[in-house]
């Protein structure tokens, strides 16, 4: 790799189980069924799995975070903020345990001095967390195209070459999670418990 090339890192985070809280996770995963990205480029799940992450963001010269982001604004509004910003937005209004965690990221990238040169966050206001078992809302599924447009203005002012994929699809997940499959294999509202899903509970289906 030439010096010169950013090593950038690509996280979605939050929890896939809770409705709008996966509205990071689906972003990457649409970014890379999208996109053609170079090796230099990662794009990482990155859960709700906190200090974990930090191997990888101190190795990246260039960080780019999805994530849902309660700013106090009307559901599926998006929010773009850069570097010193995104320490503060990420803790703007905690909405779970995994921002109190990637704060701790950035926080200790910081002090080893390993932080990204950049950093982006691109954040959507949630319109629904308290559905364990669901999917996206739509005001914020309705926001994705705007989003990975955003990310892939970002990406290319980075230096980095980006091009729409001719073919497959790259899946960042295994199948039973992509969102397809995951609302396919849902029961219908009349059916599901709207504070919950079978197939997440003890002893529900499988």
């Amino acid at each position: 790799m030439h010096p010169s090339t950013p090593r950038v890192l690509i996280l979605g985070i939050g929890n896939l189980l809770w409705a709008d809280e996966g509205f990071g996770i689906r972003c990457a995963e649409a970014l890379a069924a999208s996109y053609e990205l170079p090796e230099s480029v990662t794009v990482m799940d990155g859960g709700t799995q906190g200090l974990y992450l930090l191997p990888y963001v101190t190795e990246a010269t260039h960080l780019l975070v999805f994530d849902a982001i309660d700013y106090g604004l009307p559901p599926g509004t998006m929010k773009l903020v850069r570097d010193d910003e995104v320490p503060r937005f990420m803790g703007a209004k905690k909405m779970s345990l995994h921002q109190t965690g990637f704060q701790e990221v950035i926080a200790s990238a910081a002090l080893v001095e390993g932080l990204p040169a950049e950093m982006v966050l691109i954040g959507v206001q949630p319109a629904e967390l308290e559905d364990f078992g669901g999917s996206l809302r739509e005001p914020v599924r309705a926001c994705l195209p705007r989003v990975l447009e955003a990310a892939v203005t970002v990406l290319r002012e980075w230096g980095v070459d980006v091009r729409p994929r001719d073919g497959g699809a790259e899946r960042l997940n295994a199948a039973p999670l992509s969102i397809h499959d995951y609302e396919a294999g849902r029961p219908s509202e009349a059916e599901a418990c709207r504070i919950g899903d079978a197939r997440f509970m003890p002893g529900g289906a499988g």
